[in-house]
C-alpha cells in the first residue's frame, strides 16, 4: 500500500529518494536492507528479514517501488492524481506465528489491485485514498492517508505519513478470525469480525545522502489496531494492538 497496508506489506521504506533539480525528470533509485516487523498482523513479536529497495518514480506516469506499491496515475492533473494502484500483502507462515503455529491457520501472501485518488496541495503536502481487492479471495482493502514533508535539515530530507486502514469482512476475518476448532486449539472464544476500521498509523520516512548518489533510506512506523481487529482473541490474548515497524535500506539513485 501507499504505504502500506501496512501495513499490512505491506513493506514500508523511506520514501524518498534526492530529488532532481528538473522536477520533469524520472528518478530511479536501488539498493537493499533490512527490516524488522511484526511476525503476523497483530503479533506481539517481531521477525527480521532482508529486503530490496526499488522506487522508479515517471513524472505524469506514476510510481513503481517497494514502499507504495504500483501507481498508475491517468488523471494527470497538476493537483489532482489518480488511477491504477497495486501492490503485495505479506500473509504468515506456521514460523512466524510461534507458538501458534498449527494451532491457527497460515495464511499465503497475495496480490492485491485496485485504483487510487489523490490531491496535492502544494508540493509537500498531499491527501488521498486507494481501494484495492485481492486478485486470489475474496479480501477487499481500502485507505485514507495524508503525507507531509517536512522541512530538511542540513542535507536529511524527511516526512511525516498518517495513515487510517479498513478491510472487508471476509479481510478482516482472515487476518483476524478465530474459527471454532482454533478456538478449541487455543482455548479461547470464537470471533467472527465484520468489515470496519483496522488500524491508524502514523510514519516517519527520513533519506540520509551519504553522497550525491547514495544514501539511507530510514522509516519507522507505529500503527493501532483497532475496533473488532484489536478484539480478536489472536491480538487481545496472544498479540497486542500496537504495531512497530522499522526499515533501514542503503540506496544507490540516480
Amino acid at each position: 500500500m501507499r504505504r502500506s497496508c501496512s501495513a499490512a506489506l505491506s513493506l514500508l521504506v523511506a520514501c524518498a529518494a534526492v530529488h532532481a533539480e528538473d522536477d520533469n525528470a524520472p528518478t530511479y533509485a536501488f539498493g537493499a536492507g533490512a527490516q524488522r516487523m511484526p511476525a503476523w498482523q497483530g503479533s506481539k513479536d517481531h521477525r527480521n528479514q532482508g529486503i530490496p529497495y526499488i522506487d522508479i518514480e515517471i513524472p505524469g506516469l506514476g510510481e513503481l517501488s517497494t514502499a507504495d506499491g504500483l501507481m498508475v496515475d491517468l488523471i494527470h492533473g497538476e493537483h489532482w492524481h489518480g488511477g491504477l494502484y497495486g501492490n503485495w500483502l505479506w500473509g504468515r507462515t506456521r514460523d512466524d506465528l510461534g507458538p501458534l503455529g498449527g494451532k491457527v491457520a497460515s495464511l499465503s501472501p497475495r496480490f492485491q489491485t485496485g485504483g487510487y485518488l489523490e490531491y496535492a496541495f502544494t508540493k509537500k503536502f498531499s491527501i488521498g485514498s486507494h481501494l484495492a481487492h485481492d486478485t486470489n479471495g475474496a479480501g477487499a482493502y481500502a485507505a485514507i492517508y495524508a503525507d507531509y514533508q517536512l522541512p530538511d535539515v542540513w542535507y536529511i530530507q524527511h516526512s511525516l505519513e498518517v495513515q487510517v486502514e479498513g478491510m472487508n469482512g471476509p479481510a478482516m476475518r482472515r487476518f483476524f478470525g478465530v474459527t471454532p476448532i482454533e478456538a478449541g486449539n487455543l482455548g479461547t472464544r470464537a470471533w467472527r469480525p465484520g468489515a470496519g476500521g483496522e488500524s491508524a498509523d502514523i510514519e516517519y520516512d527520513a533519506f540520509i545522502p551519504t553522497s550525491q548518489q547514495t544514501g539511507f533510506a530510514l522509516a519507522v512506523k507505529y500503527g493501532k489496531l483497532y475496533g473488532d481487529a484489536a478484539s480478536s482473541p489472536l491480538v487481545d490474548r496472544f498479540g497486542s494492538s500496537r504495531q512497530v515497524t522499522e526499515t533501514l535500506a542503503f540506496v544507490y539513485h540516480f
